[in-house]
């Protein structure tokens, strides 16, 4: 298993956010794209930054989707993390910069 590390994302626009973003997640998640390996259930650190934001928000999570490195189509390497019940203010966060976006059918990285 990998050493724990923090891993920092910075979305710089919106529709990143938004392809990034796991609102089907009970408390939220977003897609990191990564080559490192992972293991489902495993205890990620990240750090988010929201577009137009300077502020690192600290987020713990789950991993709860694996795209490995190799994987086909357009998809890109990397893991999803489903947020803590701790950072229900993060998932807040994100969909009031996503207000308006959100169900429109975009195409996300995990789905």
């Amino acid at each position: 298993m990998a050493e724990q590390k923090a891993l920092s994302l910075t979305f710089k626009d919106r529709a990143t956010l938004l392809s990034a973003f796991m609102p089907a997640l009970e408390r939220g998640g977003v897609f990191v794209p990564t080559r490192d390996r992972y293991v489902l259930g495993q205890t990620v650190y990240l750090l988010l930054t929201m577009p137009g934001e300077i502020e690192r928000l600290p987020v713990t999570g789950q991993v709860v989707w694996i795209s490995p490195p190799g994987v086909s189509g357009r998809r890109v390497p990397g893991i999803g993390v489903h947020f803590s019940s701790d950072d229900r203010r993060v998932r807040d966060r994100i969909e009031n910069h996503l207000a308006g976006m959100l169900d429109k059918g975009t195409p996300t990285y995990t789905l």
